[in-house]
């Protein structure tokens, strides 16, 4: 279940149903908008009119307080809680895309390959009758062929996880004792059932999953460009939520259905679009498309298998994530070195790549992991797909690539599933409200809320001295309004022949 005020993700797709809106002819709206829309600047502020208006025998007094009232209304929701909530995420947004394209494009750049030494230099004669040898050709060569070695330095960075965590719950919990916080993170675990030895090998299972994922997608970009990987990575989203309709059992929605029918066509799109004759480009679609979804299994199963956890258990979780990938697969690494797999130089090892790659993924993974506390988590999975556009503009400048084609129609179609799988339960009220507002505006209806209507017939039957019965006015607009006599329902009557 969602908490209150948060919009609902992939991740948080269960939300109470509620009617859609009807709209009627004097403005009332039945459905899930209707309490914030007949809280009107006028009742909050004591106004007689709802909306300023002029009545017949009552002075209009409140016009001065309904703009005032209605400045600070506006105040008071520029500054509110989810307002600051949505300010934060867009930074959170920005931030996510920054360290992501970062991080992979350091990755590309060290795949690619490095002119060797001026003494490796060949030199082509420049006129062949007196060999005249003035022009030199630059070879180059491939000094760092490693993505094994690659995620696995990477992954070891995870480690940092719990003592960041650590230092920060200190600095914002002074009195509290260092050791109240590893006991705390360590107790949550106990509390849900986990032994010493159950919980190491979940980790394990986990570690081997992440750094399977990690793999598949750095080895991808030794095959793809960055924009490429980037685009078929963010079809996890797809993914998660297939997974969690089967294995969760979240809410079926089918706009959901669709954009993973989307997404799907835009991999093949992707994967075909060099061809499938002595092209590599379907092997590097593979690979990426599998990363994305290992990145989904990886989530699924967290939250089945650790459920909702603390941030304390979450930074102990990866941090331990990192440990057993640095002790434990550090063999595999020298192994495949060893018998030629993996292509490394010590003495020209771009150690400030590998250094500043791996500082961008772990600011991403912490973006991903704790941002949740200061803003909604659609503003954090939205960093994925905003990073494409970002990542294509560098591979334009730095590479000169081009986006045409199969690929573009690719990646459009995976852009628009993405934002599909990101639509709310209930989309179909927020088109309707808009729509409802829109249908105003061009008709030039007023609205009038219920609770208005009521102020504004009880001060004008004093302002007048009649003793006309409000309750039986007002309960025929109520019943009016929920029998559907307004302006859509009289609509449809009349069309069908004015019954």
């Amino acid at each position: 279940m969602t908490r209150d005020g948060e919009i609902p993700t992939i991740f948080n797709p269960r939300r109470g149903r509620t009617p859609n809106v009807l709209v009627t002819e004097e403005g009332v709206g039945n459905g899930p908008f209707t309490h914030t829309d007949s809280i009107g600047s006028g009742q909050q502020d004591g106004g007689a009119t709802g909306g300023g208006g002029d009545i017949e025998g009552v002075p209009n007094t409140t016009t001065t307080g309904g703009c005032s009232g209605r400045i600070r209304n506006c105040t008071m929701s520029i500054c509110s809680k989810n307002a600051r909530k949505i300010y934060f995420g867009v930074w959170v947004t920005i931030c996510v895309t920054a360290s992501w394209v970062g991080a992979t494009h350091c990755i590309k750049y060290l795949f690619l390959l490095r002119p060797i030494s001026s003494e490796g230099a060949v030199l082509l004669p420049q006129d062949t009758n007196d060999f005249n040898m003035t022009a030199i050709k630059t070879q180059y060569t491939l000094t760092y062929s490693a993505p094994f070695f690659t995620t696995w330095f990477v992954t070891n960075w995870t480690i940092l996880f719990f003592p960041l965590y650590y230092v920060c719950r200190l600095s914002s919990h002074r009195c509290k004792s260092p050791s109240d916080i590893f006991s705390e993170s360590l107790r949550d675990f106990r509390d849900k059932g986990f032994t010493a030895v159950r919980f190491l090998t979940r980790c394990s299972l986990f570690c081997l999953l992440w750094v399977a994922t990690n793999y598949m997608y750095i080895r991808s970009l030794r095959i793809l460009l960055a924009t490429d990987v980037m685009a078929l990575f963010a079809t996890n989203v797809s993914c998660v939520y297939l997974l969690s309709w089967v294995i969760l059992h979240e809410q079926f929605v089918g706009i959901r259905i669709m954009a993973v029918i989307l997404c799907d066509t835009g991999v093949a799109l992707l994967a075909y679009m060099d061809g499938i004759t002595g092209s590599p480009t379907l092997g590097g679609v593979v690979l990426a498309a599998s990363a994305a979804a290992g990145s989904a299994v990886y989530k699924v199963l967290f939250k089945k298998v650790i459920g909702e956890a603390t941030y304390g258990q979450v930074a102990l979780f990866f941090s331990l994530i990192g440990m057993i990938n640095a002790a434990l697969l550090w063999p595999l690494c020298l192994t495949l070195f060893l018998m030629g797999f993996e292509t490394l130089q010590w003495e020209r090892l771009p150690w400030p790549l590998l250094v500043a790659c791996s500082i961008l993924s772990l600011v991403a993974n912490l973006l991903g992991n704790f941002s949740v506390a200061l803003t909604y988590d659609m503003f954090i999975t939205l960093g994925l797909i905003t990073a494409v556009p970002v990542s294509a503009a560098l591979d334009v400048v730095l590479y000169g690539a081009t986006f045409e084609g199969m690929k573009l129609a690719g990646m459009i179609l995976i852009a628009v599933g993405f934002f599909l799988v990101m639509f709310p339960d209930n989309w179909p009220d927020y088109i309707t409200r808009l729509l409802r507002k829109t249908s105003r505006v061009f008709n030039g209806k007023k609205y009038r809320p219920v609770e208005s209507y009521c102020e504004t017939e009880i001060l004008h039957s004093r302002a007048t001295g009649s003793r006309t019965n409000v309750n039986e006015s007002v309960t025929t607009k109520r019943r009016l309004s929920v029998y559907g006599a307004g302006a859509v329902g009289v609509g449809l009557r009349e069309n069908a022949g004015g019954t």
